[in-house]
This record gives C-alpha cells, sequence and structure tokens, in this order.
C-alpha cells in the first residue's frame, strides 16, 4: 500500500485556515499531493482560557482525528498559536510539525518541543509576546525568525508591501522544510 502524504491545518483561537500563514501552507501541501485535515475548533474561547485547558482541548480535539487518518505515513501537523498547544500530542506520537508564531510561554508547549522526536520548524516574530527567540534558537527544531514581526507576522508602522515580503519569505521556509525534512525529494 503506498504512503499517502497527510496533514492537519490548526488554526489560532481567533487565526483560521483562510488566513495567508495557514491557507499558503495548505496550498504547499496540496502540491506535494498531500491531502489536507483543516481543523475547526470546538469552544475555542474556552481553548484560550488558561495553558492547561488549552492543552488539554487541544490535544483531545487532535487526537480525535489522528484516530481518524494516522496510517503508514504519520502526517505534518501545521498549527498558529493556539494550534501549537498540539506539540503535545506531536511530541507523543513522534509527528513532524510546522509552528507558526509558538506560544513559548506555556510551559507544557516548550516541555514537548524539548521532547520531539520528529523534525519541526518554528516560525515567529521578534515583536510578539508568545515568541522567545532564545529559547526557539535552544529547541531540537529548525527556526524561522522575522526581525520586527509581530503575533500575525506583521511588521507595524512599515509600508504593508515588507509585510506582504515577509509572507514570501514565510512560504520559502515552509516550502524547503517540506521538502528537505518531512517528504524529501527523491531522484
Amino acid at each position: 500500500m503506498p504512503h499517502r502524504r497527510q496533514a492537519l491545518l490548526l488554526p489560532g483561537r481567533n487565526y483560521g485556515v483562510q488566513g495567508p500563514l495557514l491557507m499558503f501552507a495548505h496550498v504547499a501541501l496540496q502540491s506535494r499531493g498531500a491531502h489536507t485535515f483543516p481543523i475547526e475548533w470546538q469552544r475555542p474561547d474556552r481553548l484560550a482560557s488558561d495553558p492547561q485547558m488549552m492543552v488539554e482541548g487541544v490535544t483531545e480535539q487532535v487526537e480525535a482525528v489522528l484516530d481518524r487518518v494516522h496510517n503508514d505515513d504519520p502526517p505534518l501537523l501545521v498549527g498558529k498559536s493556539l494550534g501549537t498547544a498540539a506539540a503535545v500530542p506531536a511530541a507523543h506520537h513522534g509527528l513532524p510539525a510546522i509552528w507558526f508564531t509558538p506560544l513559548l510561554q506555556d510551559y507544557p508547549v516548550v516541555q514537548a518541543l524539548r521532547r520531539a522526536t520528529a523534525p519541526f520548524l518554528l516560525i515567529g516574530g521578534t515583536d510578539d509576546r508568545a515568541w522567545n527567540s532564545s529559547l526557539a534558537h535552544e529547541l531540537p527544531g529548525e527556526v524561522c525568525e522575522i526581525d520586527g514581526a509581530d503575533h500575525g507576522m506583521f511588521l507595524r508602522g512599515r509600508p504593508l508591501v515588507e509585510s506582504a515580503r515577509v509572507l514570501a519569505d514565510l512560504v520559502e521556509a515552509v516550502e524547503a522544510f517540506i521538502d528537505t525534512a518531512v517528504w524529501p525529494r527523491h531522484g
């Protein structure tokens, strides 16, 4: 039976899978033959109420989807902000991941990233309160850091075209990570 490339798209609390970061990741995955599973959080306001509830709620919802999609080829997890709480099940199952604006101030997320055995990419900006540059570089994954970017990966107070260039740089980093660390191209 041939392997089937799969990916779960895990939105933020106020950032759906139609947002540019996840939307471009989705297109990059589909262009590589991956079947994507966009998640819609049940009661996202409750998930964001405290770190323990967030991790438990995200883990429970991700595990339910993993039970339906996980086969010979483990899925790639792609999460934004709240979705990065899925680092816990990713570490548990040894799943590769791309984490946009990870919640590096939340202990369970950081501990899961430290335990990760599969490759992962952290993407964050230096003007994001959830980002911790020194910690990101200490973790075992790859890092794509944008100087001056906030939690939405915008360069506030600068011409909008500069934020569009940031998006292009992030898409390039995502595609390179997928092609080298997750599904290397052969031949």
